[in-house]
């Protein structure tokens, strides 16, 4: 059985990243971010990059990170409003942005890694995310063409993964992950916890192990909370 497990991020990214390449980024905001993986990234030092991620985390978390760093140079992406270094750069023209539908770009994504090279869907006729797009009639009704996206590597957050690299994720922090792992032609994932081959039930395996090539135990993290909510305190006595 080939050995998955690698002692470290940039153990486990060393010969993939290069200049100018392609990366699709699991997870939403910062909920199943491969936070591991986009530090070496970082400190690696590879610009020009292009990203395919709902959004790029928040300022200085996740994908923001490497914004700040000015190693992006195309975002592919659904979200914008909670980063706002990413809204700055968009708005200054430093940063290329092709805005995806949030369930187109999770499509993309999965047809990209079925060998699907693109598909048509009703989202975003008669908008700017339909320019310059071959439309077709189906039935009466139009549809755009969008391509299926094909990245140089995925970056994934799992939960729980055994020696062969079957994955489960948990709960919300599926997101992205699943179709983003499949999409590229290399699949690092970073996990909670690896367990022995045959540990896992198979009926609960989200992401099977034939996707990831190489894995770190990311282990332990400090749970990022995005936005804190509260609400003051009852005063003394009150009912």
């Amino acid at each position: 059985m080939v050995d998955k497990l690698y002692a470290s991020a940039a153990a486990a990214l060393d010969g993939l990243l290069f200049d100018g390449m392609t990366i699709c980024a699991g997870g939403f905001g910062l909920c199943g971010i491969p936070e591991r993986l986009i530090d070496a990234i970082q400190a690696a030092g590879v610009s020009g990059l292009t990203v395919a991620s709902n959004n790029a985390g928040i300022d200085g978390e996740g994908l923001g990170k490497l914004l700040r760093t000015r190693q992006i140079a195309k975002m592919i992406s659904s979200y914008v409003g909670e980063n706002k270094e990413f809204e700055r750069q968009y708005l200054s023209g430093e940063l290329e942005v092709e805005f995806c539908p949030q369930g187109t770009l999770a499509e993309r994504c999965r047809a990209g890694g079925a060998g699907i090279p693109g598909f048509y869907t009703k989202t975003g006729v008669g908008t700017l995310v339909a320019e310059g797009k071959e439309v077709k009639s189906f039935d009466g009704e139009d549809y755009i063409l969008e391509r299926g996206i094909r990245a140089d590597l995925s970056i994934i957050k799992g939960w729980k993964a055994d020696t062969s690299g079957n994955l489960v994720f948990r709960k919300t922090a599926r997101n992205f992950n699943q179709p983003m792992a499949t999409a590229g032609k290399i699949c690092v994932a970073e996990v909670e916890e690896v367990v022995p081959a045959g540990a896992l039930d198979p009926d609960h395996i989200h992401l099977p192990g034939i996707y990831v090539r190489r894995m770190i135990v990311g282990a332990p993290y400090d749970k990022k909370i995005e936005f804190r909510m509260t609400r003051p305190r009852a005063a003394a006595g009150a009912a």
